[in-house]
């Protein structure tokens, strides 16, 4: 079955730094676009960034743009979201997702989705 798996939230102080995970299994990704996603409570879904795992090309949200860093590892078949200089109001649940040819920007709908990480940001 197929599977998207994040990791690495948790508590951070402001102005810290925080790299989550996203391990992809069950199929081949080659061919996809990876999506991170946040949803803080009471908030609507966030885009934050995407990735191709071909060519690796990347495109990020204007809020987390110059902070936050996606890259790959393709012998592990993870994404990666580096987060620096975080501030409160990144907390929220990240969410990866996977589009098979999908833009980098957000998409309509998407194949894939993880079941999320929590990050706290505290002031």
């Amino acid at each position: 079955q197929v599977q998207l798996i994040e990791s690495g939230g948790g508590l951070v102080q402001t102005g810290g730094s925080l790299r989550l995970s996203c391990v992809a299994s069950g199929r081949s990704f080659s061919t996809y676009t990876m999506y991170w996603f946040r949803r803080a409570p009471g908030k609507e879904r966030e885009f934050v960034g995407a990735i191709t795992w071909r060519g690796s090309n990347t495109y990020y949200d204007d809020s987390v743009k110059g902070r936050f860093t996606i890259s790959g590892d393709n012998a592990k078949n993870t994404v990666y979201l580096q987060m620096n200089s975080l501030k409160p109001e990144d907390t929220a649940v990240y969410r990866c997702a996977a589009k098979n040819l999908g833009g980098l920007g957000p998409q309509r709908t998407y194949d894939y989705w993880g079941q999320g990480t929590q990050v706290t940001v505290s002031s």
